[in-house]
């Protein structure tokens, strides 16, 4: 420290710290689908311009609410002494925007901030097209920061075979830009009630793509029933009244002729369970694992919040040919229901590339793209260095310290930082002359990453005890 002679006011710089790495954020959700509205300053503003909300209030301000549902029925039976008042559905007739509901089950499951891109309105007729979902797909490509991709209202396209090369695009968008990840579910058929194999089989036949494609996206299955409550018009709730008297015919009528029997009617619609694709309460589980324990955490052994149970049971016999896809390797984490332990709970944490036996689990691929985009950012000031042994240290020494808060969080494998990774850099180990020559500083970086404990085995054997 210098020696101040005179009373006064003296400046000290601080010497520039070591350069570091920051984390990038790992569960940035892009929901691409339909709104009530698309609105910032003007009507449509926000129409295909991906746009960051941090929570349902936000949603409604720029988006809307949910379309009104028709097909609502109310039963009112008095004819066993009791009045009992039922409420149900018609599937057929239920709305097939689905971007509100999925973001209440998102929040709800620990989801934080994402990005809402809107590719349109509700239209008459609820008409979902591949072609508006694959032009908001192209400008979430601009957003850097997403680092989940999934569309809602895709499980409602026309076919499944649109359904699947909507997917496929999205993960072709991953394997290009190396920073991001597609979560779906395996679409229903409804030519297919009651066999939901071939529902699986269509979806292995026809989603294409190597190891090194589908290793960027995860599918689940089934859909999950949810305690969501249905947005409709009381003049649309068609009541039926069985030995109730004359009551109205719809839920609007009722309100004015029997108001004890319309608060009924109104809490029996909120009993009414609403069916939806697990992938965006899932995407939410990923929020809240990756914020609790880390992404390297298998988002797996969870239960959905707001779930009531699966759509369909799924045996362990029959989760077999599921997580295990001996002939293409393309797994299918599934959504079970255990007693006493939770109605719908995520049972597996496999990619599409699921016989790989580098990329087969999802923490494992999603941590490698947050260390390679959160270093290939802190990188971005060395261009332009000196291609020399001073940078190459620099650089060598930033990488090393980041990953070393990795290995202590719990992030890699190994009891000493060697084992855990190493980090490559200079003239004779990664370059060559002509590379120096070129421009190129080429860095290799090698990574012990945790997995999970997929299968526990328990051995046991029978000790017999013998005389002294």
């Amino acid at each position: 420290m210098a020696e101040y002679k005179t009373p006064g006011v003296y400046i000290e710089e601080i010497p520039k710290l070591p350069p570091s790495i920051a984390s990038v954020e790992t569960a940035i959700p892009a929901f691409i689908g339909y709104t009530e509205k698309a609105q910032w300053k003007v009507a449509g503003d926000l129409t295909n311009k991906p746009w960051r909300i941090a929570s349902m209030l936000e949603y409604e301000l720029y988006f809307g609410g949910a379309r009104p549902d028709a097909g609502i029925e109310v039963t009112v039976d008095a004819t066993q002494g009791k009045v009992d008042i039922q409420g149900s559905i018609n599937a057929e007739l239920r709305s097939k925007y689905l971007m509100y509901y999925s973001l209440q089950m998102f929040f709800i499951n620990g989801g934080g901030p994402c990005y809402i891109t809107s590719v349109g309105g509700y239209a008459d007729g609820d008409v979902i097209l591949d072609a508006d979902l694959q032009a908001g797909l192209a400008e979430v490509e601009k957003i850097d920061e997403v680092t989940l991709l999934l569309f809602p209202d895709a499980i409602n396209l026309a076919s499944a075979g649109n359904y699947y090369a909507l997917y496929s695009q999205a993960i072709a968008q991953c394997v290009k830009l190396k920073d991001r990840f597609t979560v779906l579910d395996v679409y229903a058929d409804p030519a297919n009630a009651g066999n939901w194999r071939l529902d699986v089989d269509f979806l292995r036949n026809t989603l294409s793509g190597t190891t090194d494609d589908l290793k960027y996206a995860a599918v689940y299955f089934p859909r999950i029933y949810t305690r969501t409550d249905f947005t409709y018009n009381e003049a649309d709730v068609k009541i039926i009244s069985n030995g109730a008297g004359e009551i109205g015919a719809t839920l609007t009528e009722l309100k004015s002729n029997n108001n004890a029997y319309y608060n009924m009617a109104r809490g029996a619609i909120n009993d009414i369970q609403m069916l939806l694709p697990a992938s965006a309460a899932v995407v939410g589980v990923y929020a809240t694992v990756d914020n609790n324990r880390g992404v390297w955490k298998a988002p797996a052994n969870v239960n959905i919040e707001y779930a009531v149970a699966p759509e369909l049971l799924i045996t362990q016999e029959e989760q077999e040919s599921l997580n295990v896809d001996t002939t293409a390797g393309k797994s299918i984490n599934v959504i079970r229901s255990f007693p006493g332990r939770g109605p719908a709970i995520i049972w597996g944490a496999r990619t599409l590339a699921g016989n790989d036996n580098e990329w087969r689990y999802i923490p494992v691929r999603r941590f490698f793209n947050m260390v390679e985009e959160s270093t290939k950012n802190a990188a971005q000031q060395f261009v332009f260095e000196p291609n020399d042994r001073n940078t190459w240290i620099r650089v060598r020494s930033m990488i090393e310290n980041y990953l070393t808060q990795q290995w202590k969080a719990g992030a890699l494998m190994g009891t000493t930082t060697r084992e855990a990774f190493y980090v490559r850099i200079g003239l004779g180990e990664t370059m060559t002359e002509q590379d120096i020559w070129e421009g190129r500083m080429i860095v290799e970086i090698g990574l012990a990453v945790v997995r999970p404990a997929e299968f526990i085995i328990l051995r046991f054997m029978h000790k017999m005890l013998t005389e002294a």
